[in-house]
């Protein structure tokens, strides 16, 4: 596996995987939120979360990379040094526990220190379903600090 700079070639694929990355997560936020205030969140996650994705990729503000194996990106990491950011990260899920997003969080937080950022920032979900996002951020040294949002639908 190599780490190197997306290309406009990848974005299609990095959508796509991301997409499948992201499934548990947002079947984790369904299960913890309840179908009501879920759909209020996320009525077309697949949708939101692709545009997502893509904007991030063509944005000049954000540095991303790809995790290539044999020419094919497997994962992505997006950078927004001037915030000291890991902004979004993404394993091919037919990839995953491999080391690979433990490989693009080490890459992120090297090219951040060489821009000469002195505290990286990276900001995850505390519900089961980024359960594996969270472990890979405090191996990598990441401190979490817990916060806490509350959602009420009020049309109901």
């Amino acid at each position: 596996m190599v780490i190197r700079p997306l290309t406009a070639d990848d974005v299609g694929t990095v959508v796509e995987f991301s997409l499948r990355a992201w499934a548990p997560v947002f079947d984790s936020f369904r299960a913890v939120l309840g179908v009501p205030v879920y759909t209020a969140l996320f009525p077309d996650w697949e949708s939101t979360q692709a545009r997502a994705v893509e904007d991030v990729c063509r944005d000049d503000a954000t540095a991303v990379w790809v995790a290539d194996r044999q020419g094919r990106a497997v994962g992505f990491v997006a950078v927004r040094v001037g915030d000291g950011e890991i902004h979004m990260l993404a394993v091919d899920p037919d990839h995953q526990r491999q080391g690979i997003g433990s490989a693009l969080t080490s890459f992120a937080v090297e090219r951040l220190r060489e821009a000469g950022v002195t505290l990286a920032v990276v900001g995850t979900g505390g519900d089961p379903g980024h359960a594996p996002a969270r472990r890979t951020y405090e191996r990598a040294g990441f401190t979490p600090f817990p916060h806490v949002q509350y959602y009420r639908r009020l049309d109901r």
